[in-house]
């Protein structure tokens, strides 16, 4: 099932969606299921997860699903004699842009064409569509099983009846002209997440929390990959604040300057603008990490003007 997220997550991120998960359930409840497609047949049984029974189901996984604001999980199984079974997970998350989140965290493949965002690759299908997340996938290999975990896929994308947007900030990243690998776009909203894909510290120097975005992609420059990460505080003293934190214990011999090559003989450069820090590691010269940090302020300040 991909990245098994490391289980150290402070209780208070998780409790807006326990706080909530009663309020929400209604709503998962109301999305339909297809009683059968392709010969698989429903088993009859509803399952249903929230966020205090999560850990009963995908005990090892469900902080990924917490910290992206889940509410409720609905389960359904469907057979076929002769072929293995085909589970269906519809996860409520918080909101679209968390949806997204947990969509991108993991993703690897191209578009399948269901729902807003979707992948289909080794047998398992996800896809997001307004708050909702789904993962589709067979106990095992058979006839005919992919199109029948994507017609299931695309029956309850059709059956979700809201729509919703990504993050916003994913339109301030420079595009492909620039060397963005569009796989590698990543919605967060706290530090363990992004230490599974560029580890800064066990500490959270930049202070991500529920209330601030995070956006993370990579781009390919002279043949190497750089990281790019850009992040969304509520206010520009919080901004201001967790740069000083992360300039101060990542990069303490840049001096103030923002800028630093660590011994590998990369360049990291972070900076401030508004409500919003960029960072880029991984460069490798100081004009590479200099010259996308200008495209990334050039993209916000277009998208801030319209």
């Amino acid at each position: 099932m991909g990245f098994l997220v490391s289980c150290f997550f402070i209780f208070w991120i998780f409790l807006p969606g326990m706080a909530m998960g009663v309020e929400k359930e209604k709503g998962i409840k109301e999305i339909p299921f297809p009683p059968e497609v392709g010969g698989w047949k429903w088993d009859g049984k509803k399952t249903h997860y929230n966020p205090r029974t999560l850990f009963d189901y995908i005990d090892g996984a469900a902080e990924l699903y917490l910290a992206y604001g889940f509410r409720n999980l609905a389960v359904r199984r469907f057979e076929k004699p002769g072929q293995p079974p085909i589970i269906a997970e519809l996860y409520e998350m918080g909101s679209p842009e968390d949806a997204y989140g947990v969509f991108s965290f993991e993703r690897q493949e191209e578009d399948a064409g269901i729902g807003q965002g979707s992948e289909m690759g080794g047998g398992l299908l996800r896809f997001w569509k307004g708050r909702y997340f789904a993962s589709l996938y067979a106990e095992g290999e058979g006839t005919g099983i992919d199109k029948a975990i994507l017609d299931t896929g695309r029956m309850i994308a059709n059956g979700i009846r809201e729509t919703g947007s990504p993050p916003e900030m994913i339109r301030f990243l420079p595009g492909e002209n620039a060397g963005l690998m569009k796989l590698s776009i990543r919605f967060l909203r706290n530090h363990i997440l992004l230490n599974q894909y560029v580890f800064i510290a066990h500490q959270n120097l930049l202070n991500l929390n529920p209330h601030t975005e995070a956006v993370l992609a990579q781009y390919r420059q002279n043949g190497q990959r750089v990281h790019l990460l850009m992040i969304r505080y509520p206010t520009g003293k919080e901004a201001a604040d967790a740069l000083q934190r992360f300039s101060g214990a990542y990069m303490p011999e840049a001096r103030g300057k923002g800028r630093w090559r660590t011994e590998d003989g990369k360049w990291t450069v972070a900076k401030q603008q508004q409500k919003f820090v960029f960072v880029i590691l991984g460069a490798p010269s100081q004009r590479t990490a200099e010259d996308l940090l200008k495209a990334a302020e050039q993209k916000m300040d277009e998208w801030i003007r319209r």
